[in-house]
């Protein structure tokens, strides 16, 4: 795969400037505006792996850092500085690669700062959402107030998710998605963790998740084309 294009973009006057990945394969008939999650920034290896090998389908990806992550601050933007950023990375995706359709979303916190932008007002452009572990609650705090907002999200929506995720119980994130409707796709990694992590007594390699993730984005995504 060809090196990822380093890029700045502007928040806010407030938050300054932010750095970008843009990762664009020749071929790219789509673009997944990519946010990582609360503790770890645009390069983590997760999201450098998942880039990859999103390209390798034909799907280009822009991974941006949050003004905190930028800062090196430890802690997570406010929700409405996260959300402005989402929707100036989406906007600075649509200037970048003009006529790609785009879907956004991302690991974690950036996922679940994606659909608040998305439920305030639609992200421009934007045909669905990718969540790579959706955090609906803290480890050992279930509840699912952080879903509440997902009704006020009226495009497809994808929810990749390990069925070991401490930050999602599924007997309440399968709820959560059975009221979007079909408007929801909920795909279970089997062992996997929050961060797709899978116990050796799984079978499964951390390469065998990866082709799982990319190839359930790529079989979705397809449909919205």
């Amino acid at each position: 795969m060809a090196a990822a294009t380093e890029l700045r973009f502007s928040v806010a006057e407030t938050s300054g400037e932010v750095s970008a990945l843009l990762a664009r394969p020749p071929d790219a008939r789509l673009l997944y505006v990519l946010a990582h999650g609360a503790g770890a920034g645009m390069r983590h290896t997760f999201l450098e792996s998942i880039a990859q090998r999103l390209a390798e389908h034909g799907i280009a990806t822009l991974r941006y850092q949050f003004p905190y992550m930028e800062r090196r601050a430890g802690r997570p933007d406010p929700p409405a500085v996260a959300a402005a950023t989402v929707r100036a990375a989406v906007t600075e995706a649509a200037r970048v690669a003009p006529g790609l359709p785009l879907v956004a979303g991302g690991k974690s916190f950036g996922g679940r700062m994606t659909s608040t932008a998305q439920a305030e007002a639609p992200l421009p452009g934007v045909r669905g959402l990718v969540f790579l572990g959706f955090p609906l609650h803290p480890p050992g705090r279930p509840g699912d107030s952080r879903a509440e907002h997902l009704a006020q999200v009226e495009i497809p929506m994808l929810f990749l998710q390990g069925d070991r995720d401490e930050f999602a119980d599924l007997m309440l994130l399968e709820p959560v998605v059975k009221r979007l409707g079909d408007r929801a796709t909920l795909h279970l990694v089997g062992g996997g963790d929050h961060s797709f992590k899978v116990l050796k007594r799984s079978g499964k390699q951390a390469e065998d998740v990866m082709t799982e993730l990319v190839a359930t984005i790529d079989r979705w995504a397809t449909k919205l084309l």
